[in-house]
């Protein structure tokens, strides 16, 4: 369920509530009996972690790539 917000008009009271998207707006404070709209937000990010994603997503935190030994090995070997 998606978390709205709303503001009062006569107070100021800001709340949020946890309503399903059908459900009709608010329309009372619940601390004064004023009138409340609901704000307009620009909801929550997607956050996409785990392998399964693009590798260049989320680089390494050290600065140069590892090398398996297996191919340092015939890296080393070519070189002589």
């Amino acid at each position: 369920m998606p978390t709205y917000e709303y503001i009062c008009r006569e107070c100021g009271h800001q709340f949020e509530v946890f309503q399903n998207i059908s459900a009709d707006a608010l329309s009372v404070c619940p601390e004064c009996g004023g009138v409340i709209h609901r704000k307009i937000s620009g909801g929550a990010g997607l956050v996409f972690k785990g392998s399964g994603f693009y590798i260049t997503d989320y680089k390494k935190k050290s600065g140069s790539p590892s090398i398996p030994e297996s191919k340092k090995e015939k890296t080393t070997k070519k070189a002589s």
